[in-house]
């Protein structure tokens, strides 16, 4: 014992003094009593916590913080964006000026609801937070024009929606939030398939610990994130960790940018810290990535979070977690003045800038007749080269993961493809509640990447011979277009609430109904934007960006 170190101690993520700007929500339910030896103590209703988490449910799926519009402004406005990252940039702004009149809500995947609490000692409740803030997510999610995303498992193979969009991922803590044992804090989020999904975790060694490797490392798995998860980014990186899961959990909170108080240097607390020069470093060498905001640019990433945590001796875990274009996060608090939610911005038109799409490269966008023959289609799409940006106009199919089960289910019983799949080009999606007096509820793309061990076998059979949808697809897939004459066309990852409003005029089931948001649907589209992403040569845009060719002078550190 006599050669240890004294002890110390530190958090071990400590996040500083909370910066937020907060609005008032109420002052009701909240009340101080006096408790044993003078103390003063914080009392909460159930009521005031699921009044709170059903505020904070409609406010993340309709407002944006203004740093992120800010971001989205600022693509516009550099000269060294590419012209498709300023599309994507201003398409994105119109789709939060949208969703701010809180009908639409931003993306058409409103996500798992999570919620983090932080209760001080001072604190007292009836002890059924945990169900009260449930209460909240459901009155928010059954209330509003939002998804039921949440599947019950009813066998290990069967499961049915839940109808409500519970349960929530609810994490509750006893700890006094920034040292105020009479406050309670919150964190809340709602987290889409497509970003939750680009959450990765490496076990590394000691050997990735030196400026060279760590940034080969990076860009190797970065590209791998591909534009499925909706960019531009809010990335975040985290290096150590006690264990694996707490590097999960980190980076997921560093991409909300929940811990942007942490120092900026380590000592031998052993607290985590932010790295800012190599976030510096990382946000430069997405910017060489050539993928951009989602089809060819700089903008890969609005900012990068670097987190550097303690770790055991034999383990070096490496979290990667990113925050989508649908940056939904806001933070609370319930104190004895009443409760409180960040105040996010409720007029992002004032972002928008005095631009058109004349200013854009318009003049360059193609536009393609939906109403005609499929080999017409095709034929008109194979004059024209990869990333060519296009404006569809007339009928889609749609048709994401459960319809595709049973349409392979159908050719597996020996039935031909539907003609409405020969006929038709099909849009991976599935939308949200449909709002009175709208065509449609929020409608953006899903995933293409989930759908491709079916498109060999469904071109084969005369279907999908173009398809819709966000993200970079396998190799196979660009293979059965070049064998079948089909394309992979590209849409903008996140502007759901946009396309509902401007562009989707007329929706109907097809097939399939009691699917709910996963059934077979036909759309009717106007200037519906999409990019040839992959084409009938077998060119793939996402072959070349997706190779490492790390060229970025590292600084020396």
């Amino acid at each position: 014992m006599s050669d240890a170190a004294a002890f110390s101690y530190s958090p071990l993520l400590p996040t500083g003094d909370d910066l937020t700007e907060y609005r008032l929500v109420s002052d009701e339910g909240v009340d101080v009593v006096k408790g044993p030896g003078g103390r003063q103590f914080l009392t909460v209703d159930p009521a005031v916590l699921t009044a709170l988490t059903a505020e904070a449910m409609h406010d993340i799926a309709h407002y944006l913080r203004p740093a992120h519009l800010t971001q989205l402004r600022s693509i516009i406005d550099d000269p060294a964006a590419s012209p498709n990252d300023r599309f994507v940039a201003l398409d994105l702004l119109r789709n939060a000026n949208i969703a701010a009149g809180g009908v639409l809500p931003m993306c058409q995947d409103t996500g798992t609801a999570i919620v983090m609490g932080k209760r001080g000692r001072h604190v007292l409740t009836d002890g059924t937070d945990e169900e009260a803030i449930a209460r909240g997510v459901y009155q928010a999610y059954t209330r509003l024009n939002l998804r039921y995303s949440q599947l019950a498992p009813i066998t290990m193979w069967e499961e049915r929606n839940t109808g409500t969009n519970l349960p929530a991922q609810i994490e509750l803590y006893a700890e006094d939030p920034g040292g105020h044992p009479d406050a309670y804090k919150f964190l809340f989020m709602a987290k889409g398939g497509g970003s939750a999904n680009k959450s990765f975790l490496y076990q590394e060694t000691k050997a990735l610990l030196n400026p060279t490797r760590m940034m080969q490392f990076l860009e190797e798995k970065l590209r791998l994130i591909g534009t499925s998860a909706c960019p531009p980014y809010h990335l975040a990186v985290v290096i150590g960790g006690t264990s694996a899961e707490h590097a999960l959990k980190t980076a997921k909170l560093a991409s909300a940018k929940y811990l942007d108080g942490l120092p900026t240097s380590g000592s031998l607390t052993a607290h985590g810290f932010r790295d800012v020069a190599l976030e510096a470093e990382v946000l430069e060498l997405t910017r060489q990535f050539g993928i951009g905001a989602q089809f060819g640019g700089r903008y890969f990433c609005h900012d990068v979070r670097v987190v550097r945590l303690p770790r055991h001796g034999a383990s070096c875990p490496v979290a990667i977690a990113v925050s989508c274009s649908a940056d939904r996060q806001a933070v609370a608090k319930i104190t004895p003045s009443g409760v409180w939610l960040e105040r996010l911005e409720t007029d992002p038109a004032r972002f928008l800038p005095e631009v058109t799409d004349a200013h854009l490269d318009a003049s360059e966008v193609v536009r393609v007749d939906l109403n005609r023959p499929m080999d017409e289609i095709r034929a008109e799409l194979s004059k024209y080269p990869v990333k060519t940006r296009l404006s569809l106009t007339g009928p889609l199919v749609v048709a994401r993961d459960i319809a595709h089960a049973k349409l392979a289910e159908r050719l597996d019983a020996g039935e031909p493809m539907p003609s409405y799949m020969r006929d038709h080009a099909v849009y991976y999606a599935g939308p949200a509640k449909t709002p009175e007096g709208y065509a449609s509820g929020s409608f953006g793309p899903t995933t293409a990447g989930r759908m491709d061990s079916y498109v060999a076998r469904f071109q084969a059979a005369g279907g999908s011979q173009v398809m819709l949808a966000k993200g970079n697809r396998s190799a196979q897939v660009t293979r059965s277009c070049a064998e079948n004459g089909g394309f992979y066309l590209g849409s903008i990852g996140g502007p759901a609430a946009r396309l509902a409003q401007d562009c989707i005029k007329h929706v109907e089931v097809l097939e399939y109904a009691e699917l709910g948001m996963e059934a077979i649907w036909k759309i009717e589209v106007e200037d519906f934007p999409a990019f040839i992403v992959v084409d009938d040569k077998g060119n793939d845009f996402f072959a070349e960006v997706t190779k490492p060719t790390l060229t970025l002078q590292i600084g020396k550190r």
